[in-house]
């Protein structure tokens, strides 16, 4: 079985956009309620029941709370027991280590609430247009830009600074299909954003972002010359997150395309084990211990997240497994450094972001090619040939 996830565009009328945004900020509060009662009494309820919150009580005392108000109760209730279930599995991951702490959900952030499946019905208006029944809200006009297969599991209605969206997540039954294609290692760089084993280099619409880039800084100043809490501030802000979405969009639909093709083509694909969000730390450190080269590291961590690393690995993990490929994860260690024609491990041979050129064996290529093949060799042989030697 297979879980996937396809997202729609909604085109509601003003009076649905009131009550997604009622929907909400009532599932929002009941999440945040639900937090705090975990987190500030837990003790009292343990002393005076004897047992520790859990879903199951705090789903009992929502009940209570739809009956004595009625604002409250005008909102589906499967929306605000599906934040209680999201708050009881965002603990379970606290506690099990895959996770920090819950925080609390904003508004504006966490603008987003979901139902079980079978209470969201859809069909078809013609070839482009379908529409969804929420409860509570009734029949939504969706862009249909592909079918749905699948048993759908729950339907997610979520806004960004684009506008109002429909994830629909279904389950789907699958047999991968056994994968003889050839292998293929990856090295993610800042100048090239993926250069492949075979000495194929596939980049960002870089042209594009820096449009979207130059007008998000442009926009950007202008929010810090308007006066906080008028309406002009407002709209500047407003104005700025849209084009930040863009840009998000952009890279989203970049690596969707490429992460398909990949897995389309290749049977085994061999990447670096790199932990983004520590690479992409900040520099400043503290008073006491300020840190160096600040803004170069800052400028540096704008290039990775612009290139969008993680998010490329992700959508791949899951793309290559359904086409009965395999994603392979290697040590990123001296993959920059080692000559891949003899296998000398020498830092001076990498004597540019762009050349390399082994002091060994005097084998050039280009540096990231180089390493793309010792990304290959270290994911697909059983022990690595390496020799540390300099020049």
């Amino acid at each position: 079985m297979l879980n996937r996830g396809y997202k729609f565009r909604l085109y509601a009328t003003p009076e649905q956009e009131v009550l997604f945004g009622q929907f909400a900020g009532v599932c929002r509060l009941v999440y945040n309620l639900a937090l705090e009662q975990r987190r500030d009494w837990w003790r009292q309820f343990k002393a005076n029941t004897g047992r520790s919150i859990s879903y199951p009580s705090q789903a009992r005392e929502l009940t209570q709370l739809r009956a004595e108000f009625d604002w409250v109760a005008a909102v589906a209730q499967c929306c605000q027991q599906q934040a209680l279930r999201d708050l009881d599995r965002a603990f379970a991951g606290f506690f099990s280590g895959r996770s920090g702490y819950p925080t609390a959900r904003k508004r504006g952030k966490d603008d987003r609430f979901r139902f079980i499946g079978r209470e969201c019905p859809w069909r078809k208006i013609n070839a482009k247009w379908a529409v969804v029944r929420l409860p509570k809200i009734g029949e939504v006009k969706l862009r249909l830009t592909r079918d749905i297969p699948g048993t759908i599991k729950n339907v997610t209605v979520t806004s960004d600074a684009l506008g109002w969206h429909v994830v629909f997540s279904t389950e789907v039954e699958h047999d991968a299909p056994q994968n003889f294609g050839p292998s293929v290692g990856i090295d993610r760089g800042v100048v090239h954003t993926l250069a492949l084993s075979d000495g194929r280099f596939v980049d960002m619409p870089k042209e594009r972002l820096n449009v979207l880039d130059r007008r998000a800084r442009k926009q950007a100043r202008k929010l810090s010359k308007c006066k906080r809490g008028s309406n002009r501030r407002a709209a500047a802000r407003k104005a700025l997150a849209r084009t930040k979405a863009k840009m998000a969009r952009v890279r989203l639909h970049w690596n969707h395309e490429r992460t398909t093709e990949i897995a389309r083509t290749y049977g085994v694909v061999v990447l670096e084990a790199l932990k983004t969000r520590d690479m992409t730390a900040s520099a400043t450190g503290t008073a006491e211990n300020p840190g160096r080269n600040v803004r170069q590291k800052a400028g540096l961590n704008r290039a990775i997240l612009g290139n969008a690393w993680h998010q490329f690995e992700t959508l791949l993990s899951y793309k290559i497994a359904e086409r009965g490929g395999e994603l392979r994860r290697v040590n990123p260690a001296y993959t920059s450094q080692c000559c891949a024609e003899c296998g000398t491990i020498d830092k001076a041979s990498r004597e540019s972001q762009a050349t390399f050129r082994c002091g060994h064996c005097g084998h050039t290529a280009n540096a990231d090619t180089n390493a793309a093949r010792n990304i290959l060799r270290a994911g697909t042989q059983p022990a690595p040939r390496y020799s540390f030697g300099g020049r």
